[in-house]
Parts: C-alpha cells; sequence; structure tokens
C-alpha cells in the first residue's frame, strides 16, 4: 500500500544520528558556541575553554586576514562574481588563487572548489567511468564515500591503513580493468579527520611499482599543516610526484569556505568543464577568494612555519599527556586527538555534561554512525590558537575524570535534561 513520504518519516526513529534528538538538540547536537573564534567562547551561558573548532592555524581571527575579509567584502560585496565559474563566475583573482594553489602543491594546475564536500564527490564522478574501478579506504569520510556511492561500475575497499589488504585488492581490481578496458583510481585521506591518523600514502605510492594506477587524496587535514612547509601529507610523507590527485579544503588550517583540487594541468581542465557541483553553482565569492590569498601567504611564511611549530608543541603535549595518564587515543599523530572511553553511552553523556558544566571544558562526543559501530570518543581538537596551559588545565580535568569514572561516579541515569536542552 503506498505510504506517505512524510509519515514515513514521522514514524521513523529519526536515523541513526537522529534517534537521540529530544535528548541531544541543542546540546550534543547542534550546540551553540557563541563570542569570538578561539580556544575561549561561550557555551550555555558560561565561558569554556573549547577543542571543538577546526581553526588549527589559529587564523580565523588573525587581525590581517580580518582586515582583507572586510575590506575584500567592502570592495566586492558578497554577491560578486554573479554566476557559475563556466558562465559568469571567472575572475582574475579566481585564476590567481588557482595559480599559488598549484605552486604551493606542486602541482601544474589547481581548481577551486565553493565547498569542499561537494567539490570532492564531483571530483570523483568526473574522473571513473563505469569500466573503471575504484579502490578505497574502509574508513574514508562521508564525501569520499558519497562520491564513490556514484559510481555505476566496480568499487572495492581494503582494511583501514592496511598496506597487505591494499595489495591484495588492488591485485582483484587490476584483473576487472584489464577484462572491462578501464583504470583504477585509489581513493585515500592525508589524515583521517576523526582518529588523528596519518594515510598511508608512502606504502600506496609504493604499490606503483606492482600496480597501474591514479592516486587520489582527501587531505582537508593536512593541507597547511602537515610537512615542513604546510604542504600536506604527501609533503610529510615525501610522495608529492606520486599523489596525482591532491585535494585540500579552506576549512580547516584556512578557517573559511571551500577547497581545491590540484593535478596536471589537462586533467584539472577535463574537471572544470565535467564537475557539475561547480558548472552549476554559484562560484566562490570574491571575499572569500581574495581571504584565500591571503592566508595562503600567511601559511607559505615565516610566520606560518612558527604557527605550525607551536601547533605541534600543543598536539604532542596533550597526546603524551592522555598516554601518560592511561587514555587509549589510537595511532593519532595529527592535530586530533580521540580519546576513547571504555564506558557506556549514558557514562559518556554524563561526563561530557560534566565537562562543559563543571570544568568548563568543551570538546565533542562522537559515536556511531560518524565513527565505526563499538567506538566512543571525546574530540580533541589542537590548534595554534591553544596554550601549554590550556593543554595542562585539560590533562588536569581528564585525570580527575578517568579517577571518577573507575569509582562508577558516572554510572547514574542519563544526565539532567534540563541541561541538555
Amino acid at each position: 500500500m503506498q505510504k506517505d513520504i512524510f509519515q514515513k518519516i514521522r514514524e521513523s526513529s529519526g536515523g541513526p544520528i537522529g534517534q537521540y534528538r529530544e535528548k541531544a538538540d541543542g546540546y550534543f547536537a547542534f550546540p551553540k558556541l557563541e563570542g569570538e573564534l578561539g580556544p575561549y567562547m561561550r557555551f550555555n551561558g558560561q565561558d569554556v575553554l573549547c577543542w571543538s573548532l577546526n581553526n588549527y592555524l589559529g587564523l580565523a581571527n588573525h587581525p590581517e586576514i580580518r582586515k582583507v575579509d572586510a575590506e575584500a567584502a567592502a570592495r566586492w560585496g558578497m554577491a560578486y562574481p554573479m554566476g557559475s565559474r563556466m558562465m559568469t563566475g571567472q575572475t582574475a583573482l579566481h585564476e590567481k588563487l588557482e595559480r599559488q594553489l598549484a605552486a604551493f602543491e606542486k602541482k601544474e594546475a589547481a581548481f577551486l572548489f565553493n565547498f569542499g564536500y561537494q567539490g570532492i564527490l564531483s571530483t570523483i564522478d568526473s574522473l571513473v567511468s563505469r569500466h573503471d574501478v575504484i579502490v578505497y579506504d574502509a574508513e574514508c569520510h562521508a564525501c569520499l564515500l558519497d562520491g564513490i556511492r556514484l559510481h555505476i561500475g566496480e568499487k572495492y575497499k581494503f582494511k583501514h591503513n592496511n598496506a597487505e589488504d591494499c595489495d591484495r585488492v588492488l591485485a582483484k581490481a587490476t584483473e576487472v580493468a584489464n577484462q572491462s578496458g578501464g583504470g583504477i583510481l585509489v581513493i585515500t585521506e592525508g589524515v583521517f579527520g576523526m582518529t588523528g591518523a596519518l594515510g598511508i600514502l608512502d606504502q600506496i605510492v609504493a604499490l606503483k611499482k606492482k600496480y597501474n594506477f591514479r592516486f587520489m587524496i582527501d587531505d582537508a587535514h593536512g593541507f597547511g599543516v602537515m610537512g615542513p612547509h604546510g604542504r600536506g601529507t604527501s609533503e610529510h610523507f615525501d610522495v608529492m610526484d606520486g599523489v596525482d590527485l591532491y585535494i585540500g579544503a579552506y576549512a580547516k588550517s584556512m578557517a573559511t569556505i571551500g577547497g581545491f583540487v590540484a593535478s596536471e594541468k589537462d586533467i584539472i581542465t577535463y574537471l572544470r568543464y565535467n564537475m557539475r557541483s561547480q558548472m552549476y553553482a554559484k562560484s566562490l565569492p570574491m571575499p572569500i577568494v581574495e581571504g584565500c590569498i591571503k592566508r595562503l601567504e600567511i601559511i607559505d611564511s615565516p610566520e606560518g612555519d612558527e604557527r605550525r611549530a607551536h601547533l605541534w608543541e600543543v598536539t604532542r603535549r596533550l597526546q603524551k599527556g592522555f598516554r601518560d595518564l592511561g587514555y587509549e587515543i589510537g595511532p593519532a599523530e595529527a592535530c586530533v586527538t580521540p580519546v576513547h572511553l571504555k564506558c557506556g553511552i549514558n557514562q559518556a553523556t554524563n561526563i561530557a555534561v560534566d565537562l562543559r558544566e563543571n570544568y568548563h571544558i568543551f570538546c565533542s562526543i562522537v559515536t556511531y554512525p560518524v565513527i565505526p559501530p563499538g567506538m566512543l570518543i571525546f574530540r580533541i581538537i589542537s590548534t595554534a590558537a591553544h596554550s601549554i596551559e590550556d593543554v595542562d588545565r585539560t590533562l588536569a580535568a581528564f585525570k580527575d575524570i578517568k579517577e571518577r569514572l573507575d569509582r562508577g561516579e558516572y554510572d547514574n541515569e542519563m544526565a539532567d535534561k534540563a541541561l541538555i536542552k
């Protein structure tokens, strides 16, 4: 019998995340962080030490960047240029930023995205035909998975960061590609944003000696921070030449909206004429483009080096501190530190509320389906704007919480609903 779509939704649980909406909305989901972007903000009426912003290099409130952003907005407005890049949205500044990004990543050319998620999805969709085979890491980000889902050809995943399994899957993919007459695209991440683990880029590039494939990485969390000059995780592993398509995002190290793909010139030209998410969407507004030029200038400067050095000092002290306290943080090496909790969702909820309301520390609590089933983490994102004192204060709080958890103080029922509404 036919059913009304709206009625079906009303009768559902709300989806994997939405099922928690009554208890989580406004507190764990869609929380309001107010005030100047930085380590200290206001939440639920209180000042909190915030570890939940992807403002890796602390550029969100950099005075020079704020000045450029403001002047560009006043000069251009947010409408210019109007229309898609292909139709009426092309400007000299868009081209300038693309040249600078390509040079920074040591590629022949680059193409801007108005949004990173849609850009990545559309890049994959444009690159492969039904005869091609996609090989991808099992824990790729949702934007990659959504792009892979669009592929009507064969697609095979390999175990997360497992070079042996990647080798096995590539052998299978090679057989299929030989039969279909297609090619192979291998996809992974430079930094896995929920775990802070680095992708095995060097090991995958080494497999090019054995198999014929093109290699694409999503380096949203690596661009600007990984590598000696901030060129990303491919620079960190010294495999920039082995990465055929490099994708960076502005939302992390640049603290703004958008992204880019860099590759060989003819490949970028093809993408410009075939990426539906860019062909049928408004061009990136001029103030954002001009602001990104300034941001890249700082990233690729001695000041950028200093900011990265402090970011890594904060990150290493934080990660060592958690490990010394006996917390499991997995293979975290990047600026994301997942603090794994060996407890139930009720206990974790009580801890999160205690952290926010009593210790005045804000970090995100993450569970399935954002991360694999059975995992439950507090996600700590370090930035160049944090201080060593912020680290020590946080570690002291988590030391106290671990002792209280061991004593069973968080074993009561779900935290007071008044706090999480």
